[in-house]
């Protein structure tokens, strides 16, 4: 990622709607949830879901996918994978074990290729 992209990415999380919708979508993994589940969980209007699902997907953060009638957003995670990694590459001089456990599990999550990350069915905003 570019530092372009990186500040990109950290513009979008630095408003707490959309922060929460990200740590959401975060938990829900891959398989993610429909824009309507995602504004009752957050409390947020449709209108106002809608402009921060897009402000994310344009960072890089989430991705849309149509699902029958609904767009369905997951967490992208190569875009939050690429923020991470670029946030802690240098951690410690690059020995991140001396930052703490934190920093090496992440950096460790981070490796994990797509196809190791175990998907999650959901339905109406509650996983299975």
């Amino acid at each position: 990622m570019n530092e372009k992209q990186i500040v990109a990415s950290l513009a979008a999380l630095a408003h707490p709607q959309r922060l929460r919708i990200f740590r959401l979508l975060v938990r829900q993994g891959p398989n993610g949830l429909p824009a309507y589940a995602i504004a009752e969980a957050v409390e947020a209007s449709p209108t106002a879901t809608s402009f921060h699902l897009k402000e994310l997907d344009r960072a890089g953060l989430i991705q849309a996918t149509r699902d029958g009638r609904f767009v369905r957003y997951a967490v992208h995670i190569d875009g939050m994978r690429r923020l991470l990694t670029y946030l802690t590459e240098d951690c410690c001089r690059g020995q991140p074990e001396l930052c703490g456990s934190g920093i090496g599990k992440a950096r460790a999550l981070c490796k994990t290729g797509p196809s190791k990350v175990p998907a999650r069915k959901v339905s109406a905003g509650k996983t299975k």
